[in-house]
């Protein structure tokens, strides 16, 4: 899957799963959210955004953490507050 190249405070690499096989070179609000508060939740700025699924109700972008793209849940919502913010692998190969 394509991946664009971002730089803003924290070098990010997005690939945006919206159902076709472009990657957007700009991050949507959503992803942005997601990424700043994983980026805060588990003190690591190395953060890029892996998929992302849009709902009316809230987008739920899957954050990678550090080399290793350790996945993470975030729901973000219109109003740039996020929430659902868990580890999604398995925390006994941390």
């Amino acid at each position: 899957m394509p991946t664009a190249v971002l730089f803003v405070t924290l070098t990010v690499a997005a690939c945006e799963d919206t159902g076709g096989s472009t990657a957007s070179s700009e991050l949507t609000p959503a992803q942005q959210a997601c990424l700043r508060d994983v980026a805060n939740t588990t003190n690591n700025s190395q953060v890029v955004v892996l998929s992302s699924a849009f709902s009316e109700a809230g987008t739920q972008v899957t954050v990678g953490v550090g080399e290793d793209r350790a996945p993470w849940n975030c729901i973000a919502y219109s109003d740039g507050a996020t929430a659902g913010i868990e580890f999604l692998g398995d925390e006994g190969a941390l």
